[in-house]
């Protein structure tokens, strides 16, 4: 009760030093759960939003949310634009969701060449049908080279996939929005961000449609085919027939799933996205939710 009644006070203390320094329009746009304020905007309520959204975020002035979250979405600059659109709010609304989650994943020390380690083990769970029995192994393995996994269903408005981030000096986070629901999206986005956080460390990586396409980026997606398709079946798997026979013996070979295999004939422009498709595993968020903390 007493930490409660100094985390009150200290929040108190934030809201009243950013409404004397900080013009209240830029605060309040920060994005924040829930239902937008209506009717007349009181200096009342206006320090309830305030409150609300230190509170949600755990900053203490407006230039700690800034630099944590100001600008991971796109080139935006927060104190210039003074604005985020509804896709943007719902993308950070989601990364915060994310790191709220992984705050109660107990995990190992952060360590990177632990999580290499594991590759292999990850690899063979794409083989598992449901998520229920695949996702409670995949974040036993991740927490024991340091990172929480976390799953969180993404409002209308994210089109993120994935992200990554440390969230503490010691442990990492990979943050998955089983957007696609596919196999073939699913695993790639793992062994993507995954690639993120061996390959770029402590940097922030929000993935989606509309991620801007840059030299880490690339390196990451390298990574994940190569997670996939490992090098040294390279030149095989760019010889492969297009028939479902041949995708199913080489992919139990290489120790994956066919749909994944499947994702990167397509991805590699070795089909048309059109075909093969039936060999992918797709879930639906009945199948998800019960596999979920």
């Amino acid at each position: 009760m007493k930490r409660q009644e100094n985390f009150d006070e200290a929040v108190t203390r934030a809201v009243e030093r950013i409404r004397k320094n900080e013009d209240d329009d830029l605060v309040l746009s920060i994005p924040a759960p829930g239902s937008k304020p209506r009717g007349k905007m009181t200096d009342e309520k206006k320090a309830a939003e305030i409150r609300r959204r230190l509170v949600y975020f755990n900053v203490p002035t407006v230039g700690t949310w800034e630099s944590r979250y100001g600008r991971l979405i796109g080139n935006t600059d927060f104190r210039t634009s003074n604005t985020y659109s509804s896709t943007d709010e719902d993308t950070l609304l989601w990364l915060r969701r994310g790191e709220l989650e992984s705050d109660m994943i107990n995990t190992r020390p952060w360590n990177p060449g632990n999580l290499e380690d594991r590759l292999e083990a990850i690899r063979k769970l794409s083989r598992v049908r449901h998520p229920q029995s695949f996702l409670p192994k995949l974040r036993t393995l991740c927490a024991e080279a340091g990172v929480a996994l976390v799953i969180v269903r993404p409002p209308t408005g994210c089109k993120a996939s994935g992200a990554a981030r440390m969230v503490d000096p010691d442990k990492a986070m990979i943050l998955l929005s089983f957007r696609y629901r596919s196999d073939d999206q699913f695993w790639f986005t793992v062994f993507h961000e995954i690639g993120h956080l061996v390959l770029h460390k402590a940097n922030t990586f929000l993935d989606g449609d509309e991620t801007p396409f840059n030299d880490k980026e690339q390196e990451a997606n390298e990574f994940a085919e190569s997670c996939i398709i490992p090098g040294l079946r390279a030149s095989e798997f760019e010889r492969l027939t297009p028939d479902k026979d041949s995708v199913i013996r080489f992919s139990v070979s290489i120790g994956i799933a066919p749909g994944l295999t499947v994702g990167q004939m397509q991805h590699r422009d070795m089909i048309p996205k059109s075909k093969l498709n039936y060999l992918k595993r797709r879930w639906k968020w009945e199948e998800i939710d019960p596999a979920l903390p």
